[in-house]
């Protein structure tokens, strides 16, 4: 719990020290103004509603960061949406959806002044406000929240969209692209990655256990022995000399 916290922590004061390099602590461009240009994301999620495509292309325009982007939530909402398929949980995807995009909004300006706040609640007061703009179905906002507040492995889940998110999160941290967004987290100017490594030997250990549906337990062991044999591989070509 407490390594995840640093290293969120940490990702704010990267995200945020290269936002403001950029000039951009303005206010972020109102989610209504932005036009969406396709129908599918990425990765191939469909985008059947207007709102979804709108808050996809607010996501894109703001939340840029190969840890904590709207790469990341993509990542989420198809993990958490297979979970939930796998187990036979009968969620909202709008829900899901939603706050797989919004979760992480506070590594992000200008939603990461409060240094002192989770992350996760942040998220649930500052995300209303987004989902109206862009034509969300509000009478679901509660439930977006919980799943906000609920998505890290070290938080209490009991909603099933909050579950399935809670559990896509944390699979996230594990594999070899959990080793991706630690390392990434490490940024130019560092002078190892040390911390990352630090961060992913207690992962494997740490989130395993609080993976809540079944077809979670067995992706995250899989991942979970993904990381460990990346970290033995990477012990052994760095003769050590990484801790």
């Amino acid at each position: 719990m407490l390594v995840s916290r640093i290293t969120f922590a940490f990702a704010l004061l990267v995200v945020g020290t290269s936002v403001a390099a950029r000039g951009a602590n303005l206010a972020p461009t109102p989610a209504a103004s932005i036009s969406p240009d396709t129908s599918t994301t990425v990765s191939g999620i469909a985008l059947d509603a207007p709102w979804k495509m709108k808050l996809y292309a607010f996501a894109r325009a703001h939340f840029k960061h190969p840890a904590w982007g709207w790469q990341h939530s993509e990542r989420n909402y198809r993990l958490a949406t297979g979970f939930a398929k796998d187990d036979g949980i009968a969620i909202d995807s709008d829900v899901v959806f939603a706050a797989a995009m919004l979760h992480d909004m506070a590594a992000f300006a200008p939603w990461n002044a409060d240094k002192k706040t989770e992350h996760g609640d942040i998220a649930a007061s500052a995300s209303g406000a987004v989902l109206r703009e862009v034509g969300f179905p509000m009478e679901k906002l509660a439930h977006v929240q919980a799943a906000e507040r609920g998505h890290m492995f070290y938080s209490v889940a009991t909603e099933p969209e909050a579950i399935v998110i809670h559990d896509a999160d944390s699979v996230d941290f594990l594999g070899d692209m959990g080793a991706t967004r630690m390392i990434a987290l490490t940024g130019e100017s560092a002078g190892d990655v040390g911390s990352a490594i630090k961060s992913l030997q207690t992962f494997v250990t740490v989130i395993p256990p609080k993976l809540i549906t079944k077809s979670a337990r067995r992706l995250g062991a899989e991942r979970a022995a993904e990381t460990k044999l990346f970290l033995e591989r990477l012990e052994a070509e760095s003769y050590g000399g990484l801790r």
